[in-house]
């Protein structure tokens, strides 16, 4: 990829790029919607990802493309602070801007992307975006950021340019994954440990339902307060910062507080899902698959039925996988509402998987889903 990179940015900008970089995407193995209840969540990087090729320029201007898309954008630097009307570039420009206010000095660059995350998907092709950016652009001009400083500039896009009330999460796990490993992150104090995956005779499906989502406009912040709603509730008898300090059973004593169905729902998916992250990690330390397996059902069953972010797509992946005697667990990643599902499938399997469950998926949606056998991939990296 990094020589038919070179060889397009050759043909876009007449001329070499200086550098280029690899940046992955993320799944979450399990942990979902905690990252903003400030909770436990397990990512892992994978091999799909985000390839950028790099040269500086000196008339002060920003030039992006993707191979992905048809448009070139371009941006004076001192209009960097303006979102552009191309979605996709705005994530890129969004760190520029970041650079540029922290006080450093970045004159003008040529950027070629390309990506192979399924758009829309929820395997985290923005964050790979903004981090293939800011690694890119911090490694070649020695600016001296961390990747944790990286990781919170990246966040602070997401969150303040785009206009997405997301966590942590996808920006750390694109940042600092490594292969075989997953990450057990808490999301409140940014501690976390790697968990060795030994996956054995299984790999990782995934399974794209070709059902895109924009979740700045779809009902993720929508979630994101009545989590707070909850939380407010539960202040009025007890003292909480988030509500993944609770686990089920301190919950239980105090659910009282809140009367609305939704909300409770809403609250209990997050304490119950923050307990399974925790003994996810032990099953995974443990070398107990089908017990990890186990909880990733559970995890797709409670946000289908409590946090109800699910949908008819995703569910018909994981009621297959249900009947499907090679698989051993399945459940939907990222934030729902369309998106991925993922699942621990028996190597060997891979065409008949596929095969039974295309049928099925066209049978109950109407058109086919796409399904991409990954590995646990390293974080970002100068090719």
């Amino acid at each position: 990829m990094k020589i038919e990179l070179e060889q397009n940015f050759l043909a876009n900008y007449n001329r070499n790029s200086d550098a280029v970089y690899f940046t992955p995407g993320r799944i979450n193995l399990i942990g979902e919607h905690i990252d903003y209840n400030g909770g436990l969540v397990m990512p892992c990087a994978i091999t799909l990802g985000t390839w950028v090729a790099i040269a500086s320029n000196n008339d002060g201007k920003f030039r992006f493309k993707s191979l992905n898309f048809e448009t070139r954008v371009e941006v004076e630097s001192n209009k960097i602070h303006n979102k552009n009307g191309s979605l996709w570039a705005n994530y890129p420009i969004g760190i520029i801007n970041e650079f540029l206010k922290d006080g450093k000095e970045i004159n003008g660059f040529d950027f070629l992307f390309f990506g192979n995350i399924p758009i829309g998907s929820g395997l985290s092709s923005s964050a790979s975006i903004e981090i293939a950016t800011a690694f890119a652009l911090n490694d070649y001009l020695n600016l001296g950021y961390d990747k944790l400083e990286l990781v919170k500039i990246a966040k602070k896009v997401e969150n303040d340019f785009i206009g997405l009330n997301s966590g942590i999460m996808d920006q750390f796990a694109v940042a600092v994954g490594e292969k075989d490993k997953a990450i057990v992150l808490d999301c409140e104090t940014l501690k976390y440990k790697m968990v060795d995956v030994a996956l054995g005779k299984y790999s990782l499906a995934i399974i794209n339902t070709n059902k895109p989502r924009e979740l700045a406009d779809s009902k993720y912040n929508e979630r994101v307060a009545e989590c707070q709603e909850a939380l407010r509730l539960l202040n009025e008898e007890i003292t909480l910062h988030n509500l993944c300090e609770l686990n089920a059973e301190k919950f239980a004593l105090h659910s009282h507080l809140i009367h609305d169905e939704t909300i409770l729902n809403r609250a209990t998916h997050v304490v119950k899902e923050n307990d399974r992250v925790h003994l996810a990690a032990k099953a995974l330390n443990n070398g107990n698959l089908e017990e990890f397996g186990r909880l990733m059902y559970a995890s797709h069953k409670s946000l289908k039925e409590l946090y109800e972010v699910s949908g008819d797509e995703l569910d018909a992946v994981v009621d297959f996988c249900l009947t499907y005697d090679h698989v051993i667990g399945a459940r939907m990643t990222g934030a729902g509402f369309g998106g991925c599902a993922i699942a621990l499938l028996e190597r060997g399997y891979e065409e008949d998987f596929a095969k039974h469950l295309t049928a099925y998926y066209v049978g109950k949606i109407g058109y086919p889903a796409a399904i991409y056998i990954s590995e646990i991939g390293d974080g970002p990296t100068r090719l």
